[in-house]
C-alpha cells in the first residue's frame, strides 16, 4: 500500500454538529450563579438522576452550546476532562460553567464532586479555558463553586461571576 492510500484512509475532520442550526439561538448572557439555576432547574430536575452539563460561553459570557457531558446514576456519575473539554474546544469557548444536578434534593457538594471540580479546574488552566463556575442545582436550591465551596481548591481569581 502507498503511503498517500494510509493517510486517506486514516484521515479524519473535526466538526462540531449543532442539534440546531445557529441562526435561531438566541442570545443569554450568564451574570450570575442565580442565572444558570433559573435556566437549567426546570429541564435538570426532571431526571431522577445525575446530570452533568458543559455550559459553554463567549467572552462576553453569553451560552454559545450546551452539551450533556455525562448521565451517571441516582448519587454517582463518571466526568472526564476529555469529554468536557472536547466540545468546548470545537466550540470555540472562552470559558465553561459546570452543571450538574443532585436528585436527593441535598446541594451540598460530595467529595467526589470537589475532586472533579479540581481536576477539571486543572485541566481548564492548562487549555487556557476558564472555569466560571461549577452549580450543584437541586428542587429548591443549589450550591455553587464560586460562592461556597471553592475554599476547597485554588481556582483563579479573576472569573467572571
Amino acid at each position: 500500500m502507498n503511503q498517500l492510500n494510509t493517510y486517506q484512509q486514516f484521515k479524519v475532520r473535526v466538526q462540531l454538529v449543532r442539534d440546531r442550526p445557529a441562526t435561531t439561538l438566541p442570545i443569554i448572557q450568564l451574570n450570575s450563579p442565580q442565572d444558570v439555576y433559573l435556566i437549567f432547574k426546570d429541564e435538570l430536575m426532571k431526571s431522577d438522576r445525575e446530570r452533568f452539563l458543559s455550559v459553554m460561553l463567549n467572552s462576553r459570557n453569553q451560552i454559545i452550546a450546551i452539551d450533556e457531558v455525562s448521565i451517571g446514576s441516582l448519587t454517582a456519575m463518571i466526568v472526564h476532562p476529555r469529554e468536557v473539554f472536547k466540545s468546548a474546544i470545537l466550540a470555540n469557548a472562552n470559558s465553561l460553567v459546570l452543571v450538574h444536578n443532585h436528585p436527593s434534593d441535598d446541594p451540598a457538594p460530595s467529595p467526589e464532586d470537589i475532586a472533579v471540580t479540581e481536576k477539571l479546574i486543572q485541566a481548564a488552566q492548562i487549555l487556557n479555558i476558564d472555569i466560571c463556575d461549577h452549580i450543584i442545582i437541586t428542587q429548591h436550591d443549589y450550591c455553587c463553586w464560586s460562592e461556597e465551596w471553592a475554599s476547597h481548591a485554588v481556582i483563579p481569581d479573576d472569573l467572571p461571576f
